[in-house]
Protein backbone atom coordinates (compact mmCIF):
# COMPACT_ATOMS: atom_id res chain seq x y z
CA UNK A 1 0.00 0.00 0.00
CA UNK A 2 1.29 3.47 -0.77
CA UNK A 3 1.12 6.72 0.92
CA UNK A 4 -2.13 8.54 1.64
CA UNK A 5 -0.98 11.31 -0.99
CA UNK A 6 -0.13 8.75 -3.55
CA UNK A 7 -3.58 6.96 -3.27
CA UNK A 8 -5.68 10.02 -2.47
CA UNK A 9 -3.91 13.00 -4.07
CA UNK A 10 -3.91 14.79 -0.18
CA UNK A 11 -0.51 16.89 0.51
CA UNK A 12 1.31 16.30 -3.25
CA UNK A 13 3.31 18.85 -4.18
CA UNK A 14 3.96 20.11 -0.79
CA UNK A 15 7.68 21.56 -0.36
CA UNK A 16 9.89 23.24 1.93
CA UNK A 17 8.34 26.69 0.77
CA UNK A 18 4.62 25.60 1.51
CA UNK A 19 5.98 24.06 4.74
CA UNK A 20 7.31 27.85 5.56
CA UNK A 21 4.08 29.52 4.78
CA UNK A 22 2.24 26.93 6.78
CA UNK A 23 4.57 28.01 10.19
CA UNK A 24 3.98 31.11 9.31
CA UNK A 25 0.30 31.01 9.32
CA UNK A 26 0.32 28.91 12.53
CA UNK A 27 2.53 30.78 14.63
CA UNK A 28 0.27 34.46 13.79
CA UNK A 29 -2.36 32.36 14.94
CA UNK A 30 -0.63 31.60 18.23
CA UNK A 31 0.60 35.14 18.74
CA UNK A 32 -3.09 36.24 18.54
CA UNK A 33 -3.71 34.60 22.00
CA UNK A 34 -6.32 32.46 21.14
CA UNK A 35 -4.74 29.21 21.98
CA UNK A 36 -4.15 30.31 25.42
CA UNK A 37 -7.55 30.73 27.15
CA UNK A 38 -8.95 27.89 29.17
CA UNK A 39 -11.87 27.72 27.00
CA UNK A 40 -10.02 27.25 23.72
CA UNK A 41 -8.08 24.36 25.06
CA UNK A 42 -11.33 22.88 26.38
CA UNK A 43 -13.20 23.40 23.11
CA UNK A 44 -10.77 21.64 21.07
CA UNK A 45 -10.33 18.96 23.68
CA UNK A 46 -14.28 18.44 23.80
CA UNK A 47 -14.35 18.64 19.62
CA UNK A 48 -12.07 15.49 19.08
CA UNK A 49 -13.85 13.40 22.05
CA UNK A 50 -17.19 14.33 20.20
CA UNK A 51 -15.06 13.09 17.12
CA UNK A 52 -14.05 10.00 18.34
CA UNK A 53 -18.40 9.37 19.55
CA UNK A 54 -19.31 10.32 16.19
CA UNK A 55 -16.87 8.30 14.10
CA UNK A 56 -16.02 4.97 15.88
CA UNK A 57 -17.30 3.39 12.99
CA UNK A 58 -14.82 5.10 10.88
CA UNK A 59 -12.33 4.89 12.89
CA UNK A 60 -12.39 0.95 13.45
CA UNK A 61 -12.93 0.42 9.46
CA UNK A 62 -9.77 2.91 9.06
CA UNK A 63 -8.16 0.81 11.46
CA UNK A 64 -8.72 -2.28 10.03
CA UNK A 65 -8.00 -1.30 6.19
CA UNK A 66 -4.44 -0.25 7.75
CA UNK A 67 -3.39 -3.59 9.63
CA UNK A 68 -6.45 -5.67 9.66
CA UNK A 69 -7.08 -4.73 13.30
CA UNK A 70 -9.89 -6.35 15.12
CA UNK A 71 -12.82 -4.45 16.36
CA UNK A 72 -12.07 -5.28 19.82
CA UNK A 73 -8.67 -4.56 19.42
CA UNK A 74 -9.38 -1.02 18.01
CA UNK A 75 -11.67 0.18 20.56
CA UNK A 76 -9.40 -0.85 24.14
CA UNK A 77 -6.27 0.05 22.18
CA UNK A 78 -6.59 3.37 20.25
CA UNK A 79 -10.50 4.75 20.36
CA UNK A 80 -11.16 4.04 24.52
CA UNK A 81 -7.75 5.54 25.18
CA UNK A 82 -7.76 8.22 23.20
CA UNK A 83 -11.29 8.97 24.28
CA UNK A 84 -10.09 8.68 27.98
CA UNK A 85 -7.09 11.54 27.74
CA UNK A 86 -9.70 13.86 26.37
CA UNK A 87 -11.82 13.39 29.37
CA UNK A 88 -8.79 13.38 31.71
CA UNK A 89 -7.54 16.14 30.76
CA UNK A 90 -10.71 18.12 30.49
CA UNK A 91 -11.01 17.13 34.11
CA UNK A 92 -7.41 18.55 35.46
CA UNK A 93 -7.07 21.44 32.70
CA UNK A 94 -7.62 24.21 35.11
CA UNK A 95 -5.41 22.65 37.82
CA UNK A 96 -2.56 21.89 35.38
CA UNK A 97 -2.91 25.35 33.63
CA UNK A 98 -2.74 27.45 37.88
CA UNK A 99 0.47 28.72 38.65
CA UNK A 100 2.43 27.23 41.61
CA UNK A 101 3.13 28.97 44.02
CA UNK A 102 6.90 27.82 45.47
CA UNK A 103 9.01 28.97 48.68
CA UNK A 104 11.76 31.65 48.43
CA UNK A 105 14.76 32.11 49.78
CA UNK A 106 16.52 34.73 52.39
CA UNK A 107 18.76 35.86 49.63
CA UNK A 108 15.76 37.49 47.93
CA UNK A 109 13.47 38.32 50.86
CA UNK A 110 11.14 39.70 50.92
CA UNK A 111 9.14 38.20 47.89
CA UNK A 112 7.25 36.38 46.44
CA UNK A 113 7.84 33.36 43.74
CA UNK A 114 5.57 30.58 41.20
CA UNK A 115 6.19 29.02 38.31
CA UNK A 116 4.03 29.39 35.20
CA UNK A 117 3.39 26.62 32.52
CA UNK A 118 2.99 28.31 29.95
CA UNK A 119 2.30 27.01 25.73
CA UNK A 120 5.85 26.74 23.66
CA UNK A 121 4.06 27.55 20.57
CA UNK A 122 3.86 26.24 17.38
CA UNK A 123 4.70 22.45 17.95
CA UNK A 124 5.37 19.54 15.30
CA UNK A 125 3.86 15.93 15.80
CA UNK A 126 5.04 13.06 13.42
CA UNK A 127 3.60 10.15 14.37
CA UNK A 128 3.72 6.29 13.72
CA UNK A 129 1.59 3.16 11.83
CA UNK A 130 1.43 0.38 14.45
CA UNK A 131 -1.27 2.75 16.35
CA UNK A 132 -1.96 5.24 13.61
CA UNK A 133 -5.43 6.73 15.60
CA UNK A 134 -3.96 6.90 18.87
CA UNK A 135 -0.17 7.69 18.50
CA UNK A 136 -1.34 10.33 16.38
CA UNK A 137 -4.09 11.72 18.39
CA UNK A 138 -2.72 11.94 21.89
CA UNK A 139 0.23 13.91 21.32
CA UNK A 140 -2.20 16.26 20.02
CA UNK A 141 -4.20 16.24 22.48
CA UNK A 142 -0.87 17.03 24.74
CA UNK A 143 -0.22 19.89 22.97
CA UNK A 144 -3.61 21.10 23.21
CA UNK A 145 -4.37 21.10 26.34
CA UNK A 146 -0.95 23.50 26.93
CA UNK A 147 -1.88 25.86 24.50
CA UNK A 148 -0.38 25.17 21.26
CA UNK A 149 -0.40 25.38 17.21
CA UNK A 150 0.28 22.48 16.09
CA UNK A 151 1.09 20.26 13.00
CA UNK A 152 0.09 16.81 12.50
CA UNK A 153 2.03 14.64 10.19
CA UNK A 154 0.29 11.18 9.97
CA UNK A 155 2.12 8.05 9.22
CA UNK A 156 1.98 7.21 5.32
CA UNK A 157 2.50 3.68 6.04
CA UNK A 158 -1.22 3.41 7.70
CA UNK A 159 -2.95 5.62 4.91
CA UNK A 160 -6.59 5.30 5.57
CA UNK A 161 -6.10 6.77 9.04
CA UNK A 162 -3.57 9.42 8.23
CA UNK A 163 -6.46 10.06 5.28
CA UNK A 164 -9.33 9.92 8.55
CA UNK A 165 -7.40 12.80 10.18
CA UNK A 166 -6.93 15.00 7.16
CA UNK A 167 -10.76 14.17 6.23
CA UNK A 168 -12.27 14.61 9.44
CA UNK A 169 -10.40 16.15 12.25
CA UNK A 170 -10.90 19.96 10.64
CA UNK A 171 -14.28 19.26 11.00
CA UNK A 172 -14.24 18.96 14.98
CA UNK A 173 -11.33 21.53 15.91
CA UNK A 174 -9.98 24.89 15.03
CA UNK A 175 -8.34 25.22 11.65
CA UNK A 176 -6.34 28.61 12.03
CA UNK A 177 -4.36 26.66 14.94
CA UNK A 178 -4.04 23.22 13.89
CA UNK A 179 -2.99 21.91 10.42
CA UNK A 180 -3.08 17.79 9.56
CA UNK A 181 -0.23 17.54 6.44
CA UNK A 182 -0.25 13.87 5.07
CA UNK A 183 2.52 12.66 2.79
CA UNK A 184 5.69 10.25 3.67
CA UNK A 185 9.66 11.58 3.02
CA UNK A 186 9.31 14.45 1.15
CA UNK A 187 6.41 15.76 3.05
CA UNK A 188 8.47 14.92 6.32
CA UNK A 189 11.75 16.18 4.87
CA UNK A 190 10.26 19.61 3.79
CA UNK A 191 8.60 20.29 7.44
CA UNK A 192 11.83 19.21 9.63
CA UNK A 193 13.46 21.94 7.32
CA UNK A 194 11.52 24.23 9.29
CA UNK A 195 11.73 26.01 13.34
CA UNK A 196 9.48 24.49 15.52
CA UNK A 197 9.09 25.54 19.45
CA UNK A 198 9.07 21.00 19.75
CA UNK A 199 9.07 18.23 17.51
CA UNK A 200 7.18 14.92 18.92
CA UNK A 201 8.00 11.98 17.07
CA UNK A 202 6.83 8.29 17.62
CA UNK A 203 8.43 5.54 15.75
CA UNK A 204 12.05 3.59 15.70
CA UNK A 205 15.22 5.14 16.50
CA UNK A 206 17.10 4.93 12.81
CA UNK A 207 14.12 7.94 11.97
CA UNK A 208 14.61 9.20 15.22
CA UNK A 209 18.35 10.21 14.73
CA UNK A 210 17.00 12.23 11.50
CA UNK A 211 14.56 14.11 13.33
CA UNK A 212 17.06 14.96 16.23
CA UNK A 213 19.58 16.02 13.53
CA UNK A 214 17.35 18.29 12.06
CA UNK A 215 15.64 19.62 15.22
CA UNK A 216 19.40 20.24 16.01
CA UNK A 217 20.33 22.81 13.44
CA UNK A 218 17.57 25.11 14.83
CA UNK A 219 18.18 23.89 18.44
CA UNK A 220 14.78 22.91 18.87
CA UNK A 221 13.97 20.74 21.66
CA UNK A 222 12.62 16.90 20.76
CA UNK A 223 10.61 13.72 22.77
CA UNK A 224 10.84 11.10 21.00
CA UNK A 225 9.23 8.06 22.05
CA UNK A 226 11.03 4.90 19.98
CA UNK A 227 11.35 1.76 20.86
CA UNK A 228 13.54 -1.13 22.01
CA UNK A 229 13.99 -5.17 22.92
CA UNK A 230 11.38 -5.33 25.91
CA UNK A 231 12.17 -8.17 27.95
CA UNK A 232 10.03 -10.25 29.72
CA UNK A 233 11.64 -12.49 32.90
CA UNK A 234 9.63 -15.17 34.16
CA UNK A 235 10.71 -16.47 37.54
CA UNK A 236 9.80 -20.19 38.39
CA UNK A 237 7.37 -19.21 41.48
CA UNK A 238 4.88 -17.57 38.98
CA UNK A 239 1.50 -19.07 37.92
CA UNK A 240 2.57 -19.97 35.07
CA UNK A 241 -1.28 -20.44 33.22
CA UNK A 242 -2.07 -16.63 34.21
CA UNK A 243 1.30 -15.43 33.13
CA UNK A 244 1.01 -17.12 29.85
CA UNK A 245 -2.24 -15.72 29.43
CA UNK A 246 -1.08 -11.72 29.97
CA UNK A 247 2.41 -12.38 27.97
CA UNK A 248 0.34 -13.51 24.77
CA UNK A 249 -2.54 -11.12 24.94
CA UNK A 250 0.32 -8.52 25.47
CA UNK A 251 2.26 -9.79 22.85
CA UNK A 252 -0.37 -11.14 20.02
CA UNK A 253 -2.94 -9.31 21.31
CA UNK A 254 -1.41 -6.00 20.53
CA UNK A 255 -1.16 -5.60 16.93
CA UNK A 256 0.53 -9.03 16.39
CA UNK A 257 3.45 -7.77 18.30
CA UNK A 258 3.90 -4.58 16.34
CA UNK A 259 3.92 -2.55 19.28
CA UNK A 260 7.00 -0.74 20.64
CA UNK A 261 5.51 -2.02 24.07
CA UNK A 262 4.95 -5.66 23.31
CA UNK A 263 7.52 -8.06 24.94
CA UNK A 264 9.95 -8.79 22.29
CA UNK A 265 11.64 -11.92 24.67
CA UNK A 266 11.03 -13.74 27.32
CA UNK A 267 14.22 -14.73 29.98
CA UNK A 268 13.47 -17.85 32.79
CA UNK A 269 16.11 -20.01 33.58
CA UNK A 270 16.66 -23.55 31.65
CA UNK A 271 14.52 -25.54 34.26
CA UNK A 272 11.12 -24.07 34.02
CA UNK A 273 11.83 -23.47 30.51
CA UNK A 274 9.78 -26.44 29.39
CA UNK A 275 6.69 -26.19 31.96
CA UNK A 276 6.64 -22.00 30.46
CA UNK A 277 6.92 -22.95 26.64
CA UNK A 278 4.53 -25.72 26.96
CA UNK A 279 1.81 -23.59 28.89
CA UNK A 280 2.34 -20.82 25.84
CA UNK A 281 0.95 -23.33 23.66
CA UNK A 282 -1.67 -24.47 25.11
CA UNK A 283 -2.70 -20.84 25.70
CA UNK A 284 -1.62 -19.45 21.93
CA UNK A 285 -3.90 -22.61 20.57
CA UNK A 286 -6.67 -21.80 22.92
CA UNK A 287 -6.63 -18.04 22.03
CA UNK A 288 -6.13 -18.52 17.89
CA UNK A 289 -6.69 -21.87 16.80
CA UNK A 290 -5.30 -24.78 15.63
CA UNK A 291 -4.94 -22.99 12.23
CA UNK A 292 -4.54 -19.03 13.81
CA UNK A 293 -3.53 -17.24 9.77
CA UNK A 294 -7.47 -17.94 9.90
CA UNK A 295 -7.80 -16.42 12.95
CA UNK A 296 -9.93 -12.92 12.84
CA UNK A 297 -8.75 -11.85 16.15
CA UNK A 298 -5.11 -11.35 14.84
CA UNK A 299 -3.73 -8.28 12.76
CA UNK A 300 -1.76 -8.68 9.85
CA UNK A 301 1.99 -7.55 9.18
CA UNK A 302 1.25 -3.91 7.65
CA UNK A 303 2.36 -4.12 4.37
CA UNK A 304 4.73 -6.36 2.33
CA UNK A 305 8.05 -4.77 3.28
CA UNK A 306 7.74 -5.40 6.37
CA UNK A 307 6.72 -9.00 5.96
CA UNK A 308 9.86 -9.55 3.99
CA UNK A 309 11.65 -8.22 7.08
CA UNK A 310 9.93 -10.70 9.58
CA UNK A 311 10.54 -13.75 7.33
CA UNK A 312 14.05 -12.96 6.85
CA UNK A 313 14.63 -12.52 10.66
CA UNK A 314 13.16 -16.62 10.48
CA UNK A 315 14.86 -17.55 7.61
CA UNK A 316 18.14 -17.10 9.38
CA UNK A 317 18.60 -21.42 9.53
CA UNK A 318 20.25 -20.92 12.89
CA UNK A 319 16.97 -19.45 14.35
CA UNK A 320 14.30 -21.31 12.29
CA UNK A 321 15.65 -24.48 13.70
CA UNK A 322 14.81 -23.15 17.23
CA UNK A 323 10.99 -22.73 16.20
CA UNK A 324 8.66 -24.41 19.10
CA UNK A 325 5.67 -23.52 17.87
CA UNK A 326 3.93 -21.64 14.82
CA UNK A 327 5.85 -19.72 12.18
CA UNK A 328 2.79 -20.72 9.86
CA UNK A 329 2.78 -17.51 6.94
CA UNK A 330 0.88 -16.01 4.38
CA UNK A 331 2.61 -14.24 2.26
CA UNK A 332 -0.97 -13.00 0.17
CA UNK A 333 -2.63 -11.92 2.93
CA UNK A 334 0.48 -10.72 4.79
CA UNK A 335 -0.33 -13.22 8.22
CA UNK A 336 2.45 -14.33 9.97
CA UNK A 337 1.71 -17.09 12.89
CA UNK A 338 2.29 -16.46 16.69
CA UNK A 339 5.89 -17.85 16.70
CA UNK A 340 7.90 -19.17 19.86
CA UNK A 341 11.94 -19.96 20.00
CA UNK A 342 14.01 -21.80 22.13
CA UNK A 343 17.36 -20.25 23.00
CA UNK A 344 17.37 -18.43 19.77
CA UNK A 345 21.43 -17.82 19.34
CA UNK A 346 22.49 -14.67 21.12
CA UNK A 347 24.13 -13.36 18.34
CA UNK A 348 21.04 -13.38 15.69
CA UNK A 349 19.53 -11.11 14.33
CA UNK A 350 16.27 -11.71 15.80
CA UNK A 351 18.04 -10.46 19.33
CA UNK A 352 20.00 -7.79 17.61
CA UNK A 353 17.74 -5.92 16.66
CA UNK A 354 13.83 -5.04 17.80
CA UNK A 355 11.56 -7.73 16.30
CA UNK A 356 7.83 -5.66 15.97
CA UNK A 357 6.37 -8.58 14.94
CA UNK A 358 4.77 -11.84 16.10
CA UNK A 359 8.46 -13.76 16.79
CA UNK A 360 8.81 -14.21 20.82
CA UNK A 361 12.22 -15.79 21.32
CA UNK A 362 12.52 -17.43 25.06
CA UNK A 363 16.40 -17.56 26.17
CA UNK A 364 17.27 -19.48 28.97
CA UNK A 365 20.02 -19.49 31.95
CA UNK A 366 21.12 -21.47 35.01
CA UNK A 367 20.27 -18.76 37.31
CA UNK A 368 17.72 -15.83 37.43
CA UNK A 369 20.35 -13.44 38.57
CA UNK A 370 21.88 -14.25 35.00
CA UNK A 371 18.76 -12.97 33.25
CA UNK A 372 19.04 -9.66 35.32
CA UNK A 373 22.60 -9.43 34.14
CA UNK A 374 21.63 -10.47 30.08
CA UNK A 375 18.89 -7.58 30.14
CA UNK A 376 21.59 -5.04 31.57
CA UNK A 377 23.90 -5.75 29.16
CA UNK A 378 21.85 -4.35 26.47
CA UNK A 379 20.64 -0.94 25.96
CA UNK A 380 17.59 0.30 28.12
CA UNK A 381 14.49 -0.91 26.88
CA UNK A 382 11.21 1.12 26.56
CA UNK A 383 9.51 -1.44 29.27
CA UNK A 384 10.78 -3.88 30.81
CA UNK A 385 8.28 -7.30 32.77
CA UNK A 386 8.89 -9.13 35.55
CA UNK A 387 6.38 -12.13 36.63
CA UNK A 388 7.08 -13.25 39.94
CA UNK A 389 5.68 -14.16 43.59
CA UNK A 390 9.54 -13.51 45.09
CA UNK A 391 9.33 -9.78 46.77
CA UNK A 392 13.22 -10.26 46.76
CA UNK A 393 13.58 -10.51 43.07
CA UNK A 394 10.85 -7.96 42.29
CA UNK A 395 12.93 -5.51 44.71
CA UNK A 396 16.38 -6.55 42.85
CA UNK A 397 14.36 -5.92 39.22
CA UNK A 398 13.27 -2.62 40.02
CA UNK A 399 16.61 -1.39 41.47
CA UNK A 400 19.33 -2.66 38.96
CA UNK A 401 16.96 -3.27 35.65
CA UNK A 402 16.82 0.74 33.46
CA UNK A 403 13.84 0.99 31.65
CA UNK A 404 11.12 3.56 29.95
CA UNK A 405 8.41 1.62 32.46
CA UNK A 406 8.13 -1.39 34.40
CA UNK A 407 5.08 -3.88 35.24
CA UNK A 408 4.81 -6.68 37.61
CA UNK A 409 3.23 -9.76 36.66
CA UNK A 410 1.45 -7.80 33.66
CA UNK A 411 2.59 -6.38 30.26
CA UNK A 412 1.56 -3.40 28.84
CA UNK A 413 -1.07 -1.78 30.78
CA UNK A 414 1.27 0.68 32.33
CA UNK A 415 0.37 2.56 29.52
CA UNK A 416 -3.49 2.84 30.50
CA UNK A 417 -2.50 5.00 34.12
CA UNK A 418 -2.59 8.27 32.89
CA UNK A 419 -0.76 9.11 36.41
CA UNK A 420 2.03 7.78 34.90
CA UNK A 421 4.64 8.91 32.81
CA UNK A 422 5.00 7.10 29.60
CA UNK A 423 8.45 7.25 27.34
CA UNK A 424 11.88 5.93 27.14
CA UNK A 425 15.53 6.13 28.34
CA UNK A 426 18.23 5.66 26.75
CA UNK A 427 18.62 4.37 22.99
CA UNK A 428 14.68 4.12 23.74
CA UNK A 429 13.56 7.74 23.99
CA UNK A 430 13.63 11.66 25.08
CA UNK A 431 10.59 12.87 26.81
CA UNK A 432 7.25 11.27 28.26
CA UNK A 433 3.84 11.89 27.88
CA UNK A 434 0.03 10.73 29.26
CA UNK A 435 -1.74 12.64 31.59
CA UNK A 436 -0.17 15.57 32.99
CA UNK A 437 3.18 14.62 31.74
CA UNK A 438 1.37 15.59 28.03
CA UNK A 439 0.61 18.72 29.60
CA UNK A 440 4.34 19.36 30.85
CA UNK A 441 6.26 18.27 27.85
CA UNK A 442 4.76 20.92 25.40
CA UNK A 443 4.62 23.13 28.11
CA UNK A 444 7.52 25.85 29.23
CA UNK A 445 7.78 25.67 33.09
CA UNK A 446 8.74 29.61 33.63
CA UNK A 447 10.41 30.96 36.61
CA UNK A 448 8.35 34.17 37.73
CA UNK A 449 10.18 36.23 41.01
CA UNK A 450 8.33 39.07 42.44
CA UNK A 451 9.65 41.92 44.74
CA UNK A 452 8.35 45.15 45.82
CA UNK A 453 10.64 48.10 46.47
CA UNK A 454 11.16 47.96 50.04
CA UNK A 455 14.02 45.44 51.95
CA UNK A 456 16.62 47.37 50.42
CA UNK A 457 20.03 45.68 51.38
CA UNK A 458 23.16 48.29 51.36
CA UNK A 459 25.32 45.74 51.67
CA UNK A 460 24.16 44.41 47.72
CA UNK A 461 25.60 46.61 46.37
CA UNK A 462 29.24 48.10 45.74
CA UNK A 463 32.14 49.24 47.18
CA UNK A 464 31.65 45.67 48.56
CA UNK A 465 33.56 46.43 51.97
CA UNK A 466 34.56 44.05 54.32
CA UNK A 467 31.64 44.42 56.57
CA UNK A 468 29.15 44.33 53.27
CA UNK A 469 31.12 40.58 52.72
CA UNK A 470 30.53 39.65 55.26
CA UNK A 471 26.88 40.33 55.78
CA UNK A 472 26.57 39.16 52.22
CA UNK A 473 28.39 35.92 53.00
CA UNK A 474 26.17 35.43 56.05
CA UNK A 475 22.67 36.22 53.81
CA UNK A 476 23.85 33.27 51.08
CA UNK A 477 24.96 31.13 54.15
CA UNK A 478 21.13 31.45 55.42
CA UNK A 479 22.17 33.41 58.18
CA UNK A 480 19.17 35.14 60.30
CA UNK A 481 21.36 37.43 61.90
CA UNK A 482 22.73 39.07 58.40
CA UNK A 483 19.26 38.98 57.31
CA UNK A 484 18.30 41.57 59.95
CA UNK A 485 21.32 43.24 59.93
CA UNK A 486 20.63 43.76 56.11
CA UNK A 487 17.11 45.02 56.82
CA UNK A 488 17.76 47.09 58.89
CA UNK A 489 20.21 49.05 56.43
CA UNK A 490 23.47 47.81 57.49
CA UNK A 491 26.48 48.52 56.91
CA UNK A 492 25.11 52.51 56.86
CA UNK A 493 28.06 53.41 54.59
Amino acid sequence: MGSGAEERGIGAGFDSAMAAALVVGLRQSFASGRTRSHEWRAAQLKGIARMIDEKESAIMAALHEDLAKPQMESYLHEISLAKAACTFALKEMKRWMTPEKVPTSLTTFPSSAKIISEPLGVVLVISAWNYPFLLAIDPVIGALVAGNAVVLKPSEVAPATSYFFAKVLPEYIDNSCVKIVEGSIPETTALLEQKWDKIFYTGNGKVGSIVMAAAAKHLTPVALELGGKCPVLVDSSVDVKVAAKRIAVGKWGCNNGQACIAPDYILTTKSFAPTLVDAMKRTLEKFYGKDPLESADLSRIVNSNHFKRLTSLLDDENVSSTIVYGGQRDEQHLKIAPTLLLDVPHDSSIMKEEIFGPFLPIVTFDEVEDCIDFINSKSKPLAAYLFTKDRKLEDQFVKTVSAGGMLINDVALHLANPHLPFGGVGDSGIGAYHGKFSFDVFSHKKAVLSRGFGGEAPARYPPYTPQKQRILRGLINGSIIALLLAILGFPRD
